[in-house]
């Protein structure tokens, strides 16, 4: 069975190092944690013991999340023939008044709509995934619902204006 691709931009590949370190600490802090349990002497009635072994088991399976999206990551580049990466402002166009966003395409591990960050699986990411400035596309919701948004400009991640649409 293949592995999916997880795709990353350069931030979210030295994320992904960071907390693979910090969880490889404190999967060493555990087994400290662990040994000294174990020296109190019951196991069976040990809540000590039973915290680091719950704890033991949340950072081995983060863990095993971590080195999966090492391994199977994609270095979103600027070669590649889709706006992955890039920064993407649209226009709303609706009956009550158009309104103007951007959002940095992304794959799903770093999405986070709060921080503009949107996953090139979502309705809208799907959709300006290959577009170009000046496209007007129709973004389908997962609830039915319906909205055009219009590409007004496409800036790399580095920030370097590589498309954008005369005013």
């Amino acid at each position: 069975m293949a592995q999916q691709k997880i795709y990353l931009t350069k931030e979210g590949y030295q994320e992904q190092l960071k907390k693979y370190e910090e969880l490889k600490e404190r999967e060493k802090k555990n087994i400290i944690a662990l040994q000294e349990a174990r020296a109190q002497g019951d196991l069976s009635e040990n809540a000590d013991y039973d915290a680091a072994r719950n704890e033991q088991a949340l950072i081995a399976a983060a863990l095993k999340e971590t080195e999966n999206v090492l391994n199977n990551y994609v270095l979103i580049t600027e070669e590649e023939n889709s706006n992955l990466g890039k920064f993407i402002t649209v226009k709303f166009l609706d009956e009550e008044g158009a309104e103007e966003e951007t959002y940095q395409l992304v794959g799903t591990i770093q999405s986070n709509p709060l921080e503009q960050k949107i996953s090139d699986e979502s309705p809208l990411g799907k959709v300006v995934l290959h577009a170009k400035v000046g496209d007007i596309v129709l973004v389908n919701t997962e609830s039915g619902d319906k909205f055009e948004v219009e590409i007004i400009n496409i800036v790399s991640e580095e920030g370097k204006k590589t498309k954008s649409k005369k005013k």
